[in-house]
């Protein structure tokens, strides 16, 4: 059987195959890798136009307390995340994780404090275990459902005034924050968050209403479609992880060097420290420090260093000491950019390591991450 006929397909794929797509297998979905200009265009027309992203292959999810108060649903997906919701304000995001009992992080989402209840977005190869574990972990106190919308992202410097010539109030949205609203007389759920290190928006629509929506938004001139191509490369820049490949159940928050997402209520000493699973592992490395950390990468040269890439601590390859996790060609920073992990003693900005490519030891140098200055509207 041919194995694209297994693929699930999104409310916008007949869209993607009219406007030349070049399609292929990602998380159990055929989805568009790029289109005609090619993912160099479509990354750098992102980053000084507005792209226009089909994200949904993602999980949305809302969770609302059985006894319909937003507090008793807040402490419900506590008990599974190590992030503080309680103190989420309305009409807010946050980024968080969930995590096993190891401290291994099970997936990364986004959450959003919408009146009573929670509007949750997941990785696309994990909703469906996502959705179990909700369910198992919070289903007696809460009504989990997944729900079937689109997701379309609009990122880069012109989607705020793309988004306000069909809704004003969009460009006095910040960074994170969430609303309610109608675009083109559909309802939609818009954030002001992406994936892109741009300003921009990811919109929830129905899915019946998704082909409309984005075709009325590439009829603006400044509004391109984007690819899963130029996606990924966009977030390599702007130093944010995959799951799967920057971050799984063998790395720790704080290892990925995602504390920063762990707010205080959740540390030691915290009004509601720990409580969620992993919890002594992830809290005692907050406190004490690990022993490896994901860093940025900068390869020497213009020789790309792909993911899964060993990194040595000599030009002889003698002692292997970590492993890259994402690498390629960063069209906005003119080279080669990478993520991986490197043993702590080897993390100061400027340390050099060795990554093997094709037999040869390249130079590589730790760098700060990002790669890129984000422009979030903050």
């Amino acid at each position: 059987m041919d194995e694209t006929a297994a693929l699930k397909t999104t409310p916008l794929h007949a869209l993607h195959v009219s406007l030349g797509a070049r399609m292929v297998p990602f998380a159990g979905y055929d989805m568009p890798v790029q289109y005609a200009p090619g993912v160099l265009k479509e990354h750098l027309w992102t980053r000084s136009s507005a792209g226009l992203f089909d994200v949904s292959h993602m999980g949305q999810v809302t969770i609302r307390a059985r006894s319909g108060k937003y507090e008793d649903a807040a402490l419900a997906l506590e008990s599974v995340v190590p992030v503080d919701i309680v103190g989420l304000a309305e009409n807010r995001q946050r980024y968080g994780f969930f995590t096993d009992d190891k401290g291994g992080i099970l997936d990364d989402l986004m959450i959003a404090h919408m009146d009573d209840y929670l509007f949750v977005v997941v990785n696309a190869a994990c909703k469906e275990q996502d959705f179990k574990h909700l369910q198992d972990h919070i289903g007696d106190s809460c009504e989990v459902t997944l729900l079937d919308r689109a997701l379309i992202a609009l990122q880069g410097p012109h989607a705020v005034d793309v988004l306000a010539e069909l809704w004003a109030d969009i460009a006095y949205m910040k960074f994170m924050d969430v609303r309610h609203c109608r675009l083109h007389d559909v309802s939609c759920l818009v954030s002001r968050s992406g994936y892109s290190g741009e300003d921009g928006f990811e919109i929830s629509v129905p899915a019946d209403k998704a082909e409309d929506i984005a075709k009325r938004l590439l009829e603006h001139p400044d509004v391109q479609p984007i690819g899963l191509g130029a996606r990924d490369s966009l977030r390599l820049e702007a130093g944010l992880c995959l799951y799967g490949n920057d971050i799984d159940q063998t790395t720790t928050p704080i290892e990925a060097a995602l504390e920063w997402a762990i707010q205080k209520a959740r540390k030691t000493g915290g009004a509601r420290a720990g409580g969620f699973p992993g919890a002594s592992r992830i809290l005692g490395e907050l406190d004490g420090g690990t022993t490896r950390r994901r860093v940025g990468l900068k390869p020497d040269g213009k020789a790309p260093v792909r993911g899964h890439a060993k990194l040595y601590a000599d030009a002889e390859g003698k002692t292997e000491i970590g492993e890259v996790t994402s690498g390629g060609f960063g069209p906005s920073v003119e080279g080669p950019v990478a993520m991986g992990y490197l043993p702590t003693d080897f993390t100061a900005l400027g340390t050099s390591v060795y990554a093997e490519v094709r037999g040869k030891y390249l130079p590589v140098a730790v760098s700060a991450l990002p790669f890129i200055k984000p422009t979030y509207k903050r």
